[in-house]
């Protein structure tokens, strides 16, 4: 029966490839505000942006929905295979985020989705990430800091948890791809021109 197997696990990353390719900040901005992510602030298809531009309430509302993205497709993965299959179930939903199908892919920088993916498969880490994102922002008010300095305590907690190295390989990968996503941002905090985080407007 491996090919049956085989066919689930494809199944199973297509779905969450899918899945996390619906971009929730440019439907939530267009429905609720009328206004389109890709044509303003940062042009990024993701909650940050559209906090800017459109308030508080389209921009929790894509952030819950993009962090479901990765939470659903983990926990279907793990359910068949423990971490490691939630992991690559995430990795698939995050990778749909960040490069769309439907957006010919564009899209977002993974942060609400990779966050989704790990409360799924790996919380403690999860938690940890959190703390350190709140803590760089509030510290420095840089969103994009507080992002990657998030991202790249995922692979050492989810090592100090005891996780297995499938896992924190895996993990790496997580880091990876939220890292790649900032390049831009990256090379603005090292010219010193990054955009810090302002309050938006009101919802």
């Amino acid at each position: 029966m491996a090919w049956t197997t085989g066919l689930l696990w494809a199944g199973l990353l297509v779905g969450s490839y899918l899945v996390g390719s619906i971009p929730f900040a440019l439907i939530m901005g267009k429905v609720l505000r009328g206004v389109d992510v890709r044509h303003g602030g940062s042009g990024n298809v993701g909650s940050t942006n559209l906090l800017r531009l459109a308030g508080w309430l389209p921009a929790a509302l894509a952030f819950s929905l993009d962090l479901l993205k990765g939470t659903l497709p983990a926990l279907a993965g793990a359910w068949l295979a423990g971490p490691v299959g939630g992991l690559m179930a995430g990795l698939a939903a995050v990778a749909g985020h960040n490069w769309s199908v439907y957006l010919r892919g564009r899209g977002g920088k993974g942060v609400a989705t990779s966050l989704g993916v790990l409360l799924a498969v790996a919380p403690v880490a999860a938690l940890v990430a959190v703390a350190l994102f709140l803590l760089v922002v509030v510290l420095t008010r840089y969103v994009s800091l507080g992002s990657i300095t998030a991202s790249l305590s995922v692979p050492v907690a989810l090592w100090l948890l005891g996780a297995g190295w499938y896992e924190v390989g895996l993990g790496g990968l997580l880091t990876a791809l939220l890292v790649l996503r900032h390049r831009p941002n990256i090379a603005r905090l090292l010219a010193g021109t990054e955009n810090r985080f302002r309050s938006p407007r009101p919802s």
